[in-house]
């Protein structure tokens, strides 16, 4: 079985996509000092430092209750 991707690999996945996860994932390609691996809180404080409306942290939120969703499909199977 493949190695499930980290959660940013995941979330640059979603770059396509005309949503608000989408939004994110652009951003998050175009920041070269995003934290790939501070994990869930690191992420957040990330964001939160650099003053990011409500809307992006939720939608981090969001993003890694879908991550979550993922990695639980990728043991099921």
């Amino acid at each position: 079985m493949p190695k499930p991707k980290t959660f940013t690999a995941w979330l640059k996945t979603h770059a396509d996509h005309r949503t608000a996860i989408g939004d994110l994932a652009r951003d998050v390609s175009n920041d070269p000092d995003w934290p790939s691996h501070k994990g869930r809180q690191g992420q957040l404080d990330y964001l939160e430092e650099r003053g990011a409306i409500d809307a992006a942290i939720e939608t981090l939120e969001r993003a890694w209750s879908q991550y979550e969703a993922y990695l639980a499909a990728q043991t099921d199977t």
